[in-house]
């Protein structure tokens, strides 16, 4: 504080007491301290704006086989790693060696097969080969398709048609299991005859002992009905050991997959194999598994059903093209790999003319009760290969399809000890009246389900019925119990069509 006199002379200055934040200079620290909190701020929003949060990766790996548990992934690619071919596998297979992967032997307790001659001796009406008056691998075919695995779909799967599809969430498939009067033993009864098959497989990746193109093609197909690949915790190795066989078969005889396709049973051998490796080459490529050559064996083994089509519309033993021997068995499994084919996205050249043809081939051999024959109009146990084969390419609600069903549905029988135990006749139409839905799908469940529950074996495999001819003799049992596992597979195979065109769809319309 100033003080003056009278004179207005200054005489004194009082100082003007300071409090402590003036002393310690609290105004200049506040104005620091509000500069800082302005330059976080505009850090802070900075770092928000241009720092984002890296995206969660998403595993779209499939658990293991069959809806199973999910194995660690390191764990299934070491196995994969172990079991897949080497890169000269090409050159190993030209050179004669059906693999290029060595396997562990598993001893000598397989399924036995009789020989050649007691599938393709005359009499047989449809056995596998054939002269006289019998021929054929039976008389029907499988709708089969798929494979894939574990318990969800997801966007692994989106690429393979949704029949197929559908069988790889466990949880669907069990829904589907009971949803078209399916029961928990029908799926043990199918786990069992897959374990029974695995234990049963040759040290060679091959089945049976005769006949090995067309019984490791059942095989694999069992497989792929219950959505196990090669990525399947269980059963995946036995079923790569099965594709790398067909594989080296292919590559052995440059497209056939069977030694002589040039005799009666060929056109059955390489038809199955065919189907077989079609539906492998379907999942293999989704689920990014590299076996090498199954593209290339693929795309010739579709291609020579199509150029060996007979001139007739049907397929000849020894794929004659002219004259020859033709009938519905034979033709059945030509069609179903041709889908399986079709399913791979292949560019096959004249496929759609050799459906058409193979159709019209068919619909030639329909009586006018409803039936398929054999080698000419009506007759009976074949009529499940005709009828399927209609709803296989989209022909559901053809008149063909729909006047076979009722045939089925009046005329077929299924009893263990007796004649009426066509497990071939009973493999097709079990597909066919499934595609049909409604009504005819439930009176053919009462009429087949628990009598393949009841007649199963407590090792999986399945007794010898009564009807030995198609190739079912006592001992092929291969041939006996791939055959139930995919009557069984059947409840969520394919999708129901409720009599629909659509029977076992098709991924991309083709124009027939």
């Amino acid at each position: 504080m100033e003080i003056y006199d009278s004179e207005g002379n200054l005489i004194h200055v009082e100082e003007k007491k300071q409090g402590f934040w003036a002393k310690i200079g609290g105004g200049s620290l506040m104005i620091a301290a509000l500069f800082h909190v302005v330059l976080l701020v505009i850090g802070g929003f900075w770092v928000f704006q241009i720092i984002k949060e890296p995206e969660k990766k998403v595993d779209f790996m499939p658990p293991g086989g069959g809806g199973g548990e999910r194995s660690a992934d390191k764990v299934a690619v070491k196995k994969l790693k172990q079991i897949t071919p080497t890169n000269n596998s090409k050159r190993v297979f030209a050179e004669g060696a059906v693999s290029s992967y060595a396997i562990p032997e598993q001893g000598d307790d397989f399924g036995e097969m009789s020989a050649l001659s007691s599938l393709s001796g005359g009499g047989m009406s449809g056995g596998l080969g054939g002269s006289g008056s019998g021929s054929g691998f039976g008389k029907g075919s499988g709708n089969g398709a798929g494979m894939g695995m574990g318990a969800g779909v997801g966007k692994l799967f989106g690429m393979i048609p949704e029949t197929m599809r559908k069988r790889c969430s466990k949880e669907d498939r069990l829904a589907r299991l009971k949803e078209n009067g399916g029961t928990p033993a029908c799926e043990e009864a199918v786990v069992k005859g897959l374990r029974w098959l695995k234990a049963n497989q040759n040290p060679d990746g091959s089945w049976a002992t005769a006949n090995q193109s067309a019984m490791t093609g059942l095989a694999l197909l069992a497989y792929f009905g219950h959505c196990e690949t090669p990525l399947s915790e269980e059963f995946g190795e036995s079923c790569m050991r099965g594709i790398v066989y067909l594989v080296g078969v292919g590559m052995q005889n440059k497209g056939p997959l069977v030694s002589n396709v040039a005799s009666q049973s060929g056109p059955y051998e390489h038809g199955i194999a065919t189907y077989a490796i079609g539906e492998a080459a379907t999942f293999c490529k989704e689920l990014k598994i590299e076996v090498p050559n199954l593209m290339e064996v693929t795309e010739k083994a579709g291609q020579f059903i199509i150029d060996n089509q007979n001139q007739n519309g049907g397929w000849s033993y020894a794929y004659t093209i002219q004259g020859g021997h033709t009938d519905s068995s034979v033709v059945g499994w030509q069609l179903q790999a041709l889908k399986a084919c079709h399913h791979t996205n292949i560019k096959y050249k004249g496929m759609a003319s050799a459906i058409r043809k193979g159709l019209d081939y068919l619909a030639a051999l329909q009586g006018e009760n409803g039936s398929f024959g054999y080698s000419g109009p009506g007759g009976g146990n074949l009529t499940g290969v005709g009828v399927l084969c209609f709803q296989m390419w989209d022909k559901g609600k053809s008149k063909e399809a729909r006047n076979g069903v009722k045939f089925i549905k009046e005329a077929f029988k299924l009893d263990w000890n007796t004649a009426d135990s066509d497990l071939y006749a009973h493999y097709y139409a079990s597909q066919a009246m499934m595609q049909a839905g409604g009504s005819y799908w439930k009176s053919y469940n009462n009429l087949f389900r628990d009598e393949l529950l009841n007649n199963q074996n407590p090792d999986g495999s399945w007794k010898a019925p009564a009807f030995t001819g198609h190739g079912q003799a006592a001992g092929n049992a291969v041939y006996r119990n791939t055959l139930c596992i995919l009557m069984l597979e059947v409840y969520y195979r394919f999708l129901n069509t409720s009599g629909g065109g659509g029977g076992g769809g098709s991924k991309g319309k083709l124009d027939i």
